[in-house]
């Protein structure tokens, strides 16, 4: 039972030393680049009652929940997300206000998954949410906040994709698919499920025009060239609309000059429900999965009472950490000087001394007294822990 009780349960794991400090300093300076577009920190519950995150409000299904009870007997469950909480927050305390709100976050979300063996059930996140601002300049700077911030932990070679919903719906609009089957259609050419979509578009009743444009969509990602090829399919004012905005977009960040970080992907729709207008996410070497992931969710806070649109993301710190690794980027280039230092015993006063004084100047200073310690010992605790020995003699 004892040897048990020392392992973590499947999904989540332990993080010390450098390791830990690493994931820190990355996430210190994520933080610094969405306080500096002025996005304020919020803190908001682990978990909360259940209905936050199910229904239209969720993003998680509720067999993937962590569930319980409080001693009421009201439903709760563990934050899968953390959008849901801030709209509810938000709503709360913000019921009145109409001007911008901007907020950014850093906290743990758990998911109980089992569709991949070795993905985390516990992950950190850090994120941004823009409330009550529904303009393309809201889109430009959520965008623009990304691609900054991951350029702040090094990344270089990263690509941002961006999708828009509305494409997809005004399809659906003008050919009057219904709620129903368009719920599965839409999983069908977000997964990219070739086979799934051309099943479906079979028992419909369209010409073999329109089925051919939705049987395309798994397949229009690309570039902005991909952008006019869409806008040739369509007619629908939604639609075309949709294409307007992606391309307009597109224009802001290359001025910006973050176009090159830049593509689309029409097939993009997501499998949250809350999402109402552009979808990205973000992707590097070294992970299959999206480092990042966001997009808008225009009638979210309505489930809360507050009519409010909105746009926001997310950086999963776990998968971003491992393609670091992967990509040998360091992230403490900017570390405080960190020293060992060993003494005799009738030198201890005079050591305590220099550790105040590397301490008071922002360094990191380690005492250990060379009585207890042999040399080896010591040479091996200041390597494995990166300190420069300094001898007080």
């Amino acid at each position: 039972m004892q040897k048990k009780l020392i392992h973590t349960p499947e999904g989540v794991r332990d993080i010390y030393g450098n390791e830990f400090r690493k994931k820190l300093e990355t996430q210190n300076r994520l933080m610094e680049v969405l306080r500096s577009f002025g996005y304020e920190d919020i803190q908001t519950p682990v978990f909360e009652f259940f209905d936050i995150f199910s229904g239209n409000i969720g993003t998680t299904p509720s067999k993937e929940l962590y569930k319980f009870f409080d001693k009421e007997g009201d439903t709760l469950a563990l934050r899968p997300d953390f959008t849901p909480s801030i709209a509810r927050a938000t709503a709360k305390y913000f019921a009145d206000e109409d001007m911008p709100l901007r907020f950014c976050y850093q906290g743990n979300t758990f998911v109980n998954t089992s569709d991949y063996q070795g993905r985390l059930k516990e992950t950190t996140e850090i994120g941004a949410e823009l409330i009550n601002d529904g303009s393309v300049d809201a889109d430009v700077e959520v965008l623009l906040m990304v691609v900054e911030a991951l350029r702040s932990v090094g990344l270089k070679d990263f690509q941002i994709s961006i999708g828009n919903l509305e494409f997809f719906k005004g399809l659906c609009g003008e050919y009057g698919i219904d709620e129903e089957m368009e719920l599965e259609l839409r999983e069908m050419i977000n997964d990219k499920n070739y086979f799934g979509t051309q099943d479906i578009l079979d028992s419909l009743k369209l010409n073999d025009d329109v089925k051919n444009i939705f049987a395309r969509m798994p397949e229009m990602f690309g570039g902005k060239d991909i952008l006019s090829e869409a806008k040739g399919y369509v007619t629908n004012k939604r639609s075309l609309a949709a294409i307007d905005r992606l391309t307009q977009i597109y224009e802001l960040l290359s001025m910006n000059r973050a176009g090159d970080h830049i593509s689309f992907d029409l097939g993009m729709l997501s499998r949250y429900n809350y999402y109402t207008g552009i979808i990205f996410r973000a992707y590097t070497y070294g992970s299959g999965d999206a480092i990042v992931k966001g997009g808008r969710y225009d009638n979210l806070l309505n489930e809360f009472g507050k009519n409010a649109e909105a746009i926001g993301f997310c950086i999963v710190i776990d998968r971003l950490m491992s393609v670091l690794a992967r990509q040998k980027i360091k992230t403490d280039n900017i570390r405080p000087d960190m020293y060992l230092i060993t003494y005799s015993d009738g030198s201890a006063l005079t050591a305590y001394k220099k550790a105040s004084e590397i301490r008071s100047g922002g360094g990191i200073a380690v005492l250990m007294s060379k009585s207890v310690y042999s040399d080896q010992k010591v040479k091996e605790y200041a390597k494995e822990h990166e300190l420069k020995i300094t001898d007080i003699s």
